[in-house]
Formats: C-alpha cells, sequence, structure tokens
C-alpha cells in the first residue's frame, strides 16, 4: 500500500475493560492492563483500515486477586498455554459519520471466531509533542463459550452464577508510527 499510514497504540491513553453479569443481579467489571496493536491506513480516513490487537491475559484486573489468578487458570483462560487473545480485522467500515463496523478473527484459548464490533471515532488532535493522535471507542458482547471459557457453577435459584455474554469495552488512542 503506497500510501499508507501505521498507527500505533498508545497504552498510556488506552485502556481495555469487560463486564460480565455474577449472580444474575449485578455486574463485574475487569480489565486488561498489558496490550499492543497497530491500524494500517490507506486513505485519510480509517474506512477499510487493517486492525492488529493483542492481549496479555496475566495482566488481567477484576481489583481481586484470588479471581484473576482463577481466571487465568484452566477453568477460563488457560493462560500457560494461551497467553495472548489476538483480533485481526477483516473489515473496518463506515457505516455513518464517526460510527464504524468492524469484523475480524478473534482468538481466544486457542479458538478463532469472526466477531462484529462497533468502533465510534472520537475525532484527531495534536498532542503538546506535535503528534497528530485518534481515538475510539470499541464496543461489542462476545459470547465466551465459543471459545471454550465456559466454567460456570449453579447457585441457589437454580441459574448459573456467571453471565455467557462478555460485554468489551476499549477506549483507544493510537499516534503514527515513526
Amino acid at each position: 500500500m503506497e500510501n499508507s499510514k501505521s498507527w500505533v497504540i498508545d497504552p498510556l491513553h488506552s485502556e481495555v475493560l469487560f463486564k460480565i453479569k455474577h449472580l444474575a443481579i449485578s455486574t463485574v467489571t475487569g480489565s486488561f492492563r498489558k496490550f499492543d496493536g497497530t491500524i494500517i491506513t490507506e486513505k485519510s480516513d480509517f474506512n477499510n483500515a487493517k486492525v492488529f490487537f493483542s492481549i496479555d491475559v496475566k495482566s488481567i484486573d477484576t481489583n481481586q486477586s484470588q479471581r484473576d489468578e482463577h481466571l487465568q487458570n484452566d477453568d477460563f483462560f488457560s493462560s500457560d498455554l494461551y497467553p495472548k487473545i489476538n483480533f485481526e480485522s477483516t473489515s473496518f467500515t463506515n457505516v455513518s459519520g464517526k460510527n464504524y463496523k468492524m469484523s475480524g478473527n478473534l482468538t481466544m484459548k486457542g479458538v478463532t471466531k469472526n466477531v462484529e464490533l462497533d468502533v465510534e471515532y472520537g475525532g484527531s488532535e495534536y498532542s503538546a509533542q506535535g503528534q497528530l493522535k485518534h481515538g475510539f471507542e470499541i464496543t461489542g458482547i462476545i459470547d465466551r463459550k465459543q471459545f471454550g471459557v465456559a466454567w460456570n457453577i449453579p447457585i441457589r435459584s437454580g441459574i448459573l452464577g456467571l453471565g455467557e455474554d462478555i460485554k468489551l469495552i476499549a477506549n483507544i488512542q493510537v499516534s503514527e508510527l515513526a
């Protein structure tokens, strides 16, 4: 791609969060502290951009160390065997104004599935150092069971203690790769 530009994620101004229902009455929020990624654009906008993203599973943080250790073991992510969650886009399409749809292959716990995510473009601005930055909010729902992350336990009322759907919220800032 002759006129392509590469953008790198700024981890100091980005976050990857997830939410899951617990006991069907409340939501637990967690994050991944270590991740990286790049975006390659062909034009001045992000339409048809290629997105590559990787998450370090051992950086999971739910603000409770015992739960974090459980999430890393074989009941959930098997982080020793599958230390990364990877995403590679197959399409990035403007649907209206600042709203995009991004589809791609998500690989988690050795399973790859196509997922579709909503992307809201937040705009662009120059940093104090003169570097052009772009901001995005990415949201979506991922069915954890499709990726072999199926551990659960029935509770007194007969329903399962953990939700099957994971809400993903990623606030991402990128800057041009020099």
